[in-house]
């Protein structure tokens, strides 16, 4: 018996450490090279359960969700050619790693993504990808 209606599932947050510098703007501090440790959270969303009971396979999920981060980690995003031409602020990454993430998995009865990334305690951006 399937189970309808909506199922959401949180990945633990992860962290990991990138650098930036902002670009186009006058911004202090923000302008010179530094790096944040920043924290990754994952929804998902949606309607079916597989014959496990799971909405996704966590396994996956994680594995996915690591091969990302690789190419992140201690790297610095004005160098990546995911930013060639973009300032790399945190919304323009929250939306990069959402697209690709969403790109990677291959579950087709998720009905959307989010993807909420923080830089520090205070700032954070979410991308959200609806699929249906």
């Amino acid at each position: 018996k399937q189970v309808r209606g909506v199922s959401r599932h949180h990945q633990d947050i992860v962290s990991f450490s990138a650098s930036h510098f902002l670009i186009g703007g006058d911004w202090d501090a923000e302008n010179q090279p530094h790096s944040h440790d920043y924290r990754l959270e994952v929804e998902l969303e949606g309607e079916r359960l597989d014959q496990h009971g799971f909405l996704v396979d966590l396994v996956e999920l994680e594995r996915q969700v690591d091969a990302l981060l690789a190419q992140y980690q201690g790297r610095s995003l004005n160098e990546l050619a995911a930013f060639a031409g973009l300032n790399p602020s945190l919304e323009h990454f929250s939306r990069i790693f959402g697209e690709a993430l969403d790109r990677s998995l291959n579950n087709h009865e998720l009905h959307a993504i989010t993807v909420r990334l923080w830089e520090d305690e205070a700032a954070w951006a979410s991308f959200r990808r609806q699929r249906r």
